[in-house]
């Protein structure tokens, strides 16, 4: 039986492609998610790809996600640096969560460098462009297996 992944995005990831390219690059959120589909086929997953830019709707598929996934990849956009109600839904659930980000967040901004998620989560990736979603696939894969 297939597993799946709940692969989840936050506010303002919608605007991938049109949003500061320089940054985020060229590719669209529907790219990423075509990319992702395709890579998890290869790794024997069905992925559940979704956007918000509501931070309580994020939270409801995480407790949706515990009952129906075998693990989340979560993009969380602002809301990583942020949110303690993502990292208290992280920490509700029983299955992993890996916090990926296109950019390298300890490049940038101060208040990037500091994630509210990330001790919730299993592990974070981070500056490898679209392909963290990739590697989040792949690291769901060893945690799972």
């Amino acid at each position: 039986m297939t597993q799946t992944i709940f692969v989840l995005n936050g506010p303002n990831l919608n605007m991938l492609g049109k949003r500061e390219p320089g940054i985020y690059g060229g590719k669209t959120l529907k790219d990423i998610e075509a990319d992702c589909k395709a890579a998890g086929r290869e790794l024997g997953f069905d992925i559940d790809f979704r956007q918000s830019n509501h931070e309580g709707v994020l939270v409801d598929w995480f407790h949706e996600a515990d009952e129906k996934a075998a693990g989340v990849a979560i993009n969380a956009g602002a809301y990583t640096h942020t949110s303690v109600a993502l990292h208290d839904a992280i920490r509700a659930i029983s299955i992993p969560v890996i916090e990926l980000h296109i950019s390298n967040v300890h490049a940038r901004e101060e208040f990037r460098h500091k994630s509210m998620i990330a001790p919730a989560c299993k592990g974070v990736i981070c500056g490898f462009g679209p392909y963290s979603y990739i590697l989040a696939l792949h690291a769901l894969k060893n945690i799972t297996a």
